[in-house]
């Protein structure tokens, strides 16, 4: 929006940027969206490429997967994390005049004929519109009473952001398949930088091949959802991001799918056509869910039998080139 001459204000509960990294992999798409603001070039400058997808069956490596057989090298996957993502949109946020406001709270919100009047640390204030981007618990969702559908899923899902030495194929995306549908996945985020994520509680423990950790930054345990808003927005009242909808980390969509609502969003602000907003991206949002989901439940449910499928699959689509890149395209556009 602020590129498009309309600064908007930014407020966030938080003292300052978060340190952690939540969403890390940033697809050709995103990447096409950032580029009129130069977050992309910023991005591409201190990102990994990922090359490779290997896949395993506990530590032994089933298929390998080419993700850079595209001759436009933008046609990748980026790997960064969230809170280096984050600095980049921030710094073009500055360049544009605009700025974020941290330890501002949102306390209360409320539409009027022509505006919403929102109450923020003590002080009101009016505006045209409000874009709720709170995350899966949302303020402004809930100041909305706009229901959340969905579910959690059972498991306890586990991460780390470790530094370690010596890991192979280092800048490679790879995913390790446990017995009884477990997971890990390791992905690069600089050098000598990972994020391990699991849906066991412990996600270093899960790994089945030894990690040499030198630095934990950050470990945790969490449960996740799997729901959308029923309603992206209310009035002058829009909701974005993880505050409209919230899915497993399957298929790297969640960051990817907010950064396409936010820049269709701004569009409509500025150029017009808010009315289509809800069912443009809430069909969109639908989508991605089910998406995210079909892959998870292909390689964390079921039966032995169609897990050891869905493996030969992949062995399948690896050695043969043409489905390969056909595969691919689907990964990293869909």
């Amino acid at each position: 929006m602020a590129r498009r001459g309309h600064v908007p204000t930014v407020i966030e509960a938080r003292d300052g940027p978060s340190p952690l990294s939540r969403a890390v992999g940033i697809l050709p798409r995103s990447m096409r969206l950032l580029e009129p603001s130069r977050v992309a070039a910023a991005i591409r400058a201190e990102a990994v490429a990922v090359p490779q997808v290997i896949f395993h069956v506990g530590p032994k490596p089933i298929a390998r997967m080419r993700l850079d057989r595209a001759p436009d090298p933008d046609e990748r996957l980026f790997a960064l994390p969230q809170d280096r993502t984050e600095a980049h949109l921030r710094a073009a946020l500055e360049r544009f005049g605009g700025r974020v406001a941290f330890a501002t709270a949102l306390e209360t919100l409320e539409e009027h004929e022509g505006g919403v009047t929102v109450r923020m640390n003590g002080a009101e204030r009016r505006f045209s519109h409000v874009i709720g981007a709170d995350g899966a618990a949302s303020d402004v969702r809930a100041a909305l009473g706009i229901p959340f559908d969905g579910y959690d899923l059972p498991d306890r899902w586990s991460i780390a952001d470790v530094d370690a030495e010596g890991w192979p194929d280092s800048d490679c995306f790879q995913g390790f398949f446990l017995e009884g549908g477990g997971a890990v996945i390791v992905v690069p985020l600089g050098a000598g930088r990972f994020r391990v994520i699991s849906n066991r509680p412990d996600a270093l423990a899960a790994l089945p091949v030894p990690m040499s950790v030198t630095r934990t930054r950050r470990e945790g345990a969490f449960t996740i959802p799997v729901r959308q808003a029923r309603r992206y927005g209310a009035g002058r009242v829009f909701l974005a991001g993880d505050a409209a909808h919230a899915h497993s980390p399957v298929g790297g969509r969640g960051m990817n799918l907010g950064i396409a609502g936010a820049a269709d969003l701004a569009a409509r602000l500025t150029e017009g056509g808010l009315g289509d907003y809800h069912a443009v991206r809430h069909a969109e949002g639908a989508r991605v869910i089910a998406l995210s989901e079909r892959a998870r439940r292909a390689v964390m449910e079921g039966s032995a039998l169609r897990r050891r499928l869905v493996r030969l699959g992949m062995r399948a689509v690896a050695a043969i080139p043409p489905l390969e890149r056909r595969v691919v395209r689907l990964i990293l556009d869909a």
